[in-house]
């Protein structure tokens, strides 16, 4: 034992020869600072063990450094050291049964080759490091695996590597739904352990009954049926590769001279198991959401990038209702970017997630995909609420000029909404809840109480607006009831038109909040698979109908699209047409003034818009 020697800052070579009784060797709390040579120790001793610990000016085990070591079974623990690095062929000429790495709080890289020339390890520890990845060839004798703590580790080597692991104690679950699934996935390659373990069973059955029967004429009479008995198991192609265990109780198989465990399957375990949060599924889950994420993105995206190109292009003054409906259009672009995000790396990661997984939700790509969410659902909730409280004010106020909402009073109220977006989105960036959680990003950690909290206020504010949207819609809908005011063909278009975008706030929003409000009292009625169902229907309804309901479907809109059109040199006469019909309206309105205008035409006006 060399232990507690900070003084100690180098071991010459040969200092450790020919030392053939020598069975454990620990040299820990140095100063040593090159590895030491430990090729020429030549123990005779069946089992050695080396242990390396506190070392921690220690920073590489260099090529060839346990070639000397050349014992039947070789325990390893080099722990705690300062290892940064494994160099290739470094454990060239062992036969290892353990490999204990755990603690090297330093240890990024192990060279791919730095197994290569080794028998083994059945056993690797690499719990508490700074590892990135496992060396690409010597894996297939690892029956034990053990990477706790090991957050760096994000990926794992393919799966046909570990043709012998029994037992994987992991980082994160999601690395578990790689074992889970590999019965189905890899039956060739993993699960060549078991057929060995049948093949190896079977040949130790017949060699046993053979001897024990052969041995004593006393059961000849016998061996003929149990022949018999083991060749129809034998070939039946239906039959468990297992199945001597049913000819035989666990006693007959024990006086047949081999145990009765080695005869079971085994079973790879793996934790820790994938929670309720994070299934072993691909990001969307379900195939048909696969195929209609892409649809409904591309509908939001190309829908709001034609009214906002439309809207910002057009020669007419912006007035309020443009205004806010350029900030609706981009809001609702942004949730399309989320799905189009959201979309393209399900597709990238589809059948392994389970190895993208650490990656995806622990990068910027998910946080930036959350914020995006998390900033469109709020600015559009905000802007679809100040649009209706801005219809409710024109048509309640519209022969006071004087009252009149102006450019100037909807830019602060919208500079508001899009700081009250950014901070309400910035929030899990900043630990208030997260967006790690599931693999869609959305704020679904409820761990504490400030988290809980935060939920809460973004889904209680969202009924708030909801319920507000809805009062305004049915006062002015209570409004253009007097017939003196409208006509009856025209009051049930109007009443259609504010059926219609109630019901897509509805739609979008009753469903969500209603689960996740249940979610954000620790009571959630659905899974975060089914959940997913709705993140595709229902989240994005608005996204998809606000262009059409708000912009594509009025006159206006359709005539500044024309008028787009023709300066391109497409569609000149129906954009003629457009133009003429806006200047009558526009003489007419001049003519008669505002006092003289019927208040219905005021009112379906403010609608249209």
């Amino acid at each position: 034992l060399i232990l507690n020697t900070k003084n100690l800052l180098h071991i010459e070579d040969g200092a450790f020869r020919n030392l053939p009784r020598l069975k454990y060797l620990s040299i820990c709390n140095t100063g040593i600072r090159e590895f030491p040579d430990l090729t020429q120790i030549f123990s005779l001793e069946a089992h050695f063990i080396l242990e390396l610990c506190d070392n921690l000016r220690m920073t590489t085990i260099p090529r060839n450094a346990f070639q000397g070591m050349s014992n039947e079974s070789l325990t390893l623990k080099l722990y705690k050291n300062g290892f940064e690095d494994i160099h290739s062929h470094a454990f060239n000429g062992t036969k290892l049964n353990q490999l204990i790495l755990k603690d090297n709080k330093n240890l990024r890289r192990i060279h791919n080759d730095a197994l290569r020339g080794a028998t083994g390890p059945d056993v690797l520890d690499i719990s508490s490091t700074a590892l990135e990845s496992l060396p690409s060839y010597g894996l297939e004798a690892i029956q034990v695996l053990n990477a706790t703590s090991s957050y760096s580790l994000k990926r794992l080597p393919p799966l046909d590597k570990f043709s012998n692991l029994l037992e994987a104690v992991l980082t994160y679950p999601s690395h578990c739904c790689a074992f889970r699934n590999i019965r189905t996935e890899k039956p060739n390659s993993l699960l060549s352990i078991f057929d060995n373990f049948s093949k190896e069973c079977e040949s130790t059955m017949r060699k046993s009954t053979n001897e024990i029967f052969y041995r004593d004429d006393s059961y000849n009479t016998s061996l003929w049926s149990l022949e018999k008995d083991t060749a129809s198991f034998a070939a039946d192609e239906e039959a468990s590769p297992y199945s001597y265990s049913a000819l035989f109780d666990e006693d007959e198989m024990a006086a047949l001279g081999f145990e009765y465990d080695f005869c079971q399957p085994k079973i790879l375990t793996c934790t820790p198991e994938p929670d309720a949060f994070n299934p072993c599924e691909d990001i969307l889950g379900y195939s048909f959401l696969r195929i209609l994420i892409w649809f409904i993105n591309l509908l939001a995206i190309a829908g709001n990038f034609t009214v906002l190109l439309v809207l910002l292009t057009s020669h007419y003054k912006l007035t309020v209702p443009r205004f806010l409906m350029c900030n609706l259009s981009f809001a609702d672009f942004c949730m399309g970017l989320y799905l189009l995000l959201i979309a393209a790396v399900d597709a990238q990661t589809s059948g392994q997630y389970y190895n993208h997984a650490i990656e995806w939700q622990t990068g910027s790509g998910c946080g930036t995909a959350g914020f995006f969410t998390v900033f469109a659902s709020e600015l559009s909730v905000f802007t679809l609420t100040v649009i209706t409280v801005e219809r409710w004010y024109t048509i309640t106020y519209a022969m006071r000029l004087d009252r009149k909402l102006r450019l100037r009073h909807a830019v602060p109220v919208m500079l508001g909404g899009w700081l009250f977006s950014i901070a309400i989105a910035a929030m899990p960036l900043l630990g208030v809840s997260s967006y790690m959680k599931v693999s869609i990003c959305l704020p679904m950690d409820i761990e504490t109480a400030l988290s809980q909290a935060y939920i809460l206020t973004i889904l209680v504010l969202n009924v708030v607006a909801f319920v507000v949207i809805c009062a305004c819609y049915i006062k002015i809908y209570i409004a253009v009831q007097n017939p003196e005011l409208v006509a009856a063909n025209k009051d049930t278009k109007i009443a259609k038109r504010m059926a219609i975008l109630i019901f897509t706030d509805f739609t979008c929003m009753a469903p969500i909040s209603f689960f996740a409000i249940s979610a954000a009292f620790k009571v959630p009625l659905i899974t975060v698979t089914n959940s997913k169902i709705l993140l595709v229907l229902f989240y994005p309804v608005n996204s998809c109908a606000n262009p059409f309901l708000y912009a594509i479907f009025t006159k206006a809109f359709r005539r500044d699209f024309f008028l787009l059109l023709s300066r391109l040199g497409c569609c000149k006469s129906r954009a003629e047409l457009y133009r003429m019909n806006y200047f009558s309206a526009y003489t007419s309105h001049c003519k008669n003034g505002p006092s003289k205008a019927p208040r219905a035409l005021l009112l379906l006006s403010a609608l249209e818009k």
